[in-house]
């Protein structure tokens, strides 16, 4: 009942909070004019929007566990608000990278607690439908984002959309507020004082039987259960980082350089760019429901993921062949499936397979260790840049693309032959 009474609120708060963050997407190029920036400067402060990602996720996992969701997004919302009135009045790059820098903790401590909520309010049976919402809320912001920013940025100063994105969030956190957080707590010392009370009652139970008692738990096997991801499981949470971390430093490469590419090298006008990340969000919109239900329907997420994966490259294989722009939309389309594909059913793969009491920090591991990729792939896309062109750039992109469908495919062999 909490999980329904919660869906359309997260759903809200994805929303806005995703159309602010796609609403600034098309303003960099103008921001490299005005800033006068370099390509490896840009690269420098997009890699630290990830550098924050990669140290927010685990101690957002940390704030979710001690205040529950309501109070973490709150908090998360509140700092992306903060963020946002800084973008306004900016006046230097420097000042720029360190709010960079707090926008992706707080984007980083966002995801792993919505996604957290849903892991722990869903079940095997509608895990990749409720993602799939949210995935659609988020497509829904990257639908209006870029067309009202680059509105905005013909007629008004660049202030004036960040300042738009800092109002969407405090409506963002004022939507928090009806967020009603689980009875249902799970400590793991209570498990494990829970373990070593009924030894001791299997003892006096076997001492009247003179029956030697069984040996007293150690702390290996207290750890244990407290631990649910351990020794037998870590191969296959380092297999979930290393897809998701190729997965998202292709994802940053494109967020960083194809406003660029489309500016430069196929000449097109803001208007234009904010189109593409429009028709890109209008596809997730539309397909990340149903993408969740066949997830959840077909049981095998992780050939979805893959197919998600190849829908994305797809995208990038469009625009570095043409720069013609319905076939360009028409990519960006296919590339909006992909990415709802791929995240309906990674994160209801991991709501399936991690225990209840471990599931949002084995989500912050996964988000905050793949986003390392997110700070290097940035950084080798400008070296790219500097030193031969804007297409190497995304050739690099195809190829991370391609590996994480190999990873994923060794990862799905394996898990199979597990179950057979």
């Amino acid at each position: 009942m909490e999980m329904r009474r919660n869906l359309p609120l997260l759903i809200g708060i994805c929303f806005l909070s995703q159309m602010g963050g796609f609403m600034i997407l098309p303003l960099f190029p103008l921001f490299m004019e005005e800033f006068g920036l370099s390509g490896w400067m840009l690269g420098m402060i997009f890699a630290l929007f990830y550098v924050g990602k990669v140290i927010g996720g685990v101690p957002a996992a940390a704030l979710y566990r001690k205040l529950g969701g309501k109070r973490a997004l709150i908090f998360m919302l509140a700092a992306l608000a903060l963020c946002m009135g800084g973008f306004a009045v900016s006046k230097s790059a420097i000042f720029f990278g360190l709010l960079r820098l707090l926008q992706g903790l707080a984007s980083s401590g966002l995801t792993v607690v919505v996604r957290s909520i849903i892991g722990d309010g869903g079940s095997v049976e509608n895990r990749g439908l409720y993602n799939g919402y949210i995935s659609s809320s988020e497509g829904g912001g990257m639908v209006l984002g870029p067309v009202i920013s680059g509105w905005l940025a013909i007629h008004w100063p660049l202030s004036v959309p960040f300042l738009l994105v800092a109002l969407c969030c405090l409506i963002a956190v004022v939507t928090a507020m009806g967020i009603k957080d689980s009875t249902r707590k799970q400590s793991v010392s209570l498990e494990a004082s829970h373990s070593v009370n009924n030894h001791h009652y299997n003892r006096n139970q076997n001492n009247r039987k003179n029956v030697p008692p069984p040996a007293a738990p150690t702390t290996e096997s207290i750890q244990a259960i407290s631990h649910p991801v351990t020794m037998t499981k870590r191969p296959l949470l380092i297999g979930y980082i290393t897809v998701h971390a190729l997965e998202m430093s292709a994802y940053a490469v494109f967020l960083t350089y194809f406003a660029l590419y489309a500016s430069q090298v196929m000449q097109w006008s803001t208007l234009a760019v904010s189109l593409a990340f429009t028709i890109a969000g209008v596809s997730t919109l539309a397909s990340a429901p149903l993408v969740g239900f066949l997830s959840d329907r077909l049981g095998d997420r992780l050939l979805l993921c893959m197919l998600g994966m190849s829908l994305i490259g797809v995208e990038v294989m469009v625009f570095l062949s043409t720069s013609a722009h319905l076939w360009v939309y028409i990519g960006m389309f296919i590339g909006g499936i992909g990415g709802a594909c791929y995240m309906d059913s990674f994160f209801a793969h991991i709501g399936d397979h991690v225990p209840e009491a471990n599931r949002s920090s084995a989500i912050g591991k996964i988000v905050s260790s793949a986003e390392i990729g997110s700070i290097v792939s940035p950084l080798i896309a400008a070296l790219l840049m500097e030193t031969s062109s804007l297409y190497a750039v995304f050739v690099f992109n195809l190829l991370l693309i391609v590996a994480a469908i190999a990873v994923q495919a060794v990862m799905r062999t394996r898990y199979r032959v597990k179950q057979g």
